[in-house]
């Protein structure tokens, strides 16, 4: 298939997954309740690949285009909503478990790395492409970010495909593990807050608050604001790409040294710079073209790299590097004994851990899913969240990378 033909059967894979996944019907949502509509995303293209269906050189063009153009362009959207004055109205509390969320994450991957790296080498070894590190790093990505940042990170750090197919093999199993633990917990909330010694009442207010905001904002878009939506995305990632290739060439000639770091390569600076002006703009009246669907023009963008990365996926890849699992556990238990202790040190409700936590680990896909189990009206309490995760997911996932490669034998 060529790539414009490529470009239309995932939009249609795209639309028969979301569409079947807002169906009222008992059938879908228990399926749905299992499994996740970002994995069949990935899935389902991949069976695309995986007989033969595709031409790499289709595959390749449509995600050099996706990745330069539709990547920065997500990140733009999704940090234009960052609304910080009502991200602090949420609570210090919130702020605080937040960042001991993403700082966990961020710390947790170079310290599985160099746990293993004197148990078992084997496991976080490797070279080149096929360096284990590099691809942890796009979990790293994911993991405090989103779906773009793992792109955004595939991208600077460029591990194989085969070891990027096993990673994200990883991050299907743990983080659904992990989220299906949070959901668990969310029906024994105030059980878990008095162990927790933790006030819940502060829920109470941030629920209020989500509500007004949410009645406030949103509004049926005008043709003039999707096209203004559009304009701040691509407008941004035109600003950035104008910006990061003779940045990135200036320091290849003058700083070579800095390769080491992937500081000369313009994709890092790209969606660096596009993620920067996004939060900027956050601070201006463009922040009101949230409430027109920016984010949601943002997720259909998120859903087209992902599908397109999937493209490239074999879904059999973890078979031949199964002790992927074991770091990914590793790291995984990490953030959740530092989540655990936090909370009890500063006693935030369980509501704030479950959420802090999946902001990071799962994202605007599943972190608002997490917020609702204890009240439908606190959904976008996991949104806002996750979208602070997209602002700095490529940032501190990159220093995660870095550390990762410090650490591996």
């Amino acid at each position: 298939m060529t790539a414009p033909v490529l470009f239309g059967v995932l939009l249609l894979i795209i639309a028969g997954v979301l569409t079947s996944a807002a169906s009222s019907r008992p059938v879908w949502q228990r399926f749905y309740g299992i499994v996740p509509t970002t994995l069949l995303c990935y899935f389902l293209p991949s069976l695309l690949n995986t007989a033969g269906l595709t031409r790499p050189e289709s595959v390749d063009a449509l995600y050099s285009v996706v990745t330069r153009m539709l990547l920065p362009c997500s990140l733009v959207l999704f940090t234009l909503g960052v609304d910080v004055r009502a991200f602090r109205r949420l609570g210090r509390k919130a702020v605080l478990m937040f960042g001991a969320s993403a700082v966990s994450i961020m710390l947790g991957g170079p310290l599985a790395v160099w746990l293993l790296a004197y148990v078992a080498p084997s496991l976080v070894g490797g070279v080149g492409p096929d360096a284990v590190w590099r691809g942890l790093a796009t979990l790293a990505g994911t993991w405090i970010g989103g779906g773009a940042n793992q792109t955004a990170l595939k991208e600077v750090f460029k591990p194989g495909d085969a070891l990027f197919s096993a990673i994200v093999a990883v991050d299907v199993f743990v983080a659904n593990l992990w989220l299906g633990t949070l959901l668990y917990g969310a029906a024994r909330a105030p059980r878990i807050d008095r162990w927790l010694r933790a006030d819940a009442s502060a829920v109470d207010q941030v629920r209020q608050q989500v509500q007004q905001q949410a009645e406030m904002s949103l509004r049926n878009p005008t043709t003039a604001e999707l096209v203004q939506i559009l304009a701040v995305g691509f407008g941004c990632t035109a600003l950035a790409t104008a910006i990061a290739d003779p940045l990135a060439l200036y320091i290849n000639l003058h700083s070579p040294i800095l390769n080491r770091f992937s500081l000369g390569t313009s994709f890092f600076w790209l969606v660096g710079l596009a993620t920067a002006l996004g939060v900027a703009a956050s601070f201006t009246r463009l922040r009101n073209l949230e409430g027109a669907g920016a984010s949601k023009l943002a997720s259909v963008l998120l859903y087209i790299m992902i599908a397109t990365i999937g493209l490239k996926m074999n879904v059999l890849a973890i078979a031949d590097q199964p002790g992927l699992i074991i770091v990914g556990l590793v790291w995984m238990a990490f953030h959740v004994l530092l989540m655990i202790g936090f909370s009890r040190l500063i006693r935030a409700p369980y509501f704030l851990l479950a959420v802090g936590s999946q902001a990071c680990i799962g994202g605007p896909a599943t972190a608002p899913i997490v917020a609702a189990a204890f009240h439908p009206s606190l959904a976008p309490v996991g949104v806002l969240m996750a979208i602070l995760g997209y602002a700095v997911g490529t940032y501190m996932g990159y220093v995660c990378g870095i550390l990762m490669q410090l650490a591996s034998p």
